[in-house]
């Protein structure tokens, strides 16, 4: 019969503010507010995709001890915060970009389908008391929903100034993912404690 794992105070404590960061950030997503140009669009959602990512990161740092964990950490909160003054930067110039009904109903009907699969994934992560593993196991699917909502974008015609912010989304989004796969896999990661 498996053993039950029974949260520390620590944990729940993470856990918390985890899903209220979680459910912060499903509702600005899932209210911003549509136009008829996908770059537009794009930005209004992602921005709190990205500021969910920037206050998971400080939420974990409160309680790891994991230096490759915290360097990773850093590194979002660093990358993210920069992606948010681009967007911020590109979208009044974007916004001027219309695209056709067809195209937004394609382009939402992905958009939804993947944003489903990320919610998923992070809601139903496995958590245990080792907080490290658990972030990561969180982070991992988030960095996947932004690397599918940037390829998505970019079937269609959208403003030149978001493409870099979409390459550098997928570049940096991809890397994260590699090293917290890594580091899951390591020896390191499971014998830390938070």
């Amino acid at each position: 019969m498996a053993e039950i794992c029974k949260f520390n105070d620590s944990t729940k404590e993470y856990l918390t503010t985890y899903y209220a960061i979680l459910d912060k950030m499903i509702k600005g997503m899932e209210s911003a507010e549509l136009t008829d140009s996908l770059s537009h669009n794009f930005i209004v959602q992602m921005i709190p995709h990205h500021q969910a990512a920037i206050e998971m990161s400080k939420n974990i740092l409160r309680y790891t001890h994991c230096a490759p964990l915290q360097k990773i950490a850093q590194n979002i909160i660093s990358m993210q915060t920069r992606s948010i003054q681009n967007m911020l930067n590109a979208k009044e110039p974007c916004s001027r970009l219309t695209n056709s009904r067809v195209d937004h109903c394609l382009y939402q009907r992905r958009f939804g389908q993947i944003v489903h699969t990320m919610y998923e994934g992070m809601d139903t992560a496995c958590s245990d008391n080792n907080l490290s593993n658990t972030f990561m196991r969180e982070m991992i699917p988030h960095h996947m929903g932004a690397v599918r909502m940037s390829e998505n974008v970019l079937h269609y015609n959208i403003c030149p100034a978001l493409r870099p912010i979409l390459n550098a989304i997928i570049t940096s989004q991809e890397q994260g993912i590699c090293e917290m796969e890594r580091l899951l896999g390591s020896a390191y990661s499971p014998n830390t404690a938070l």
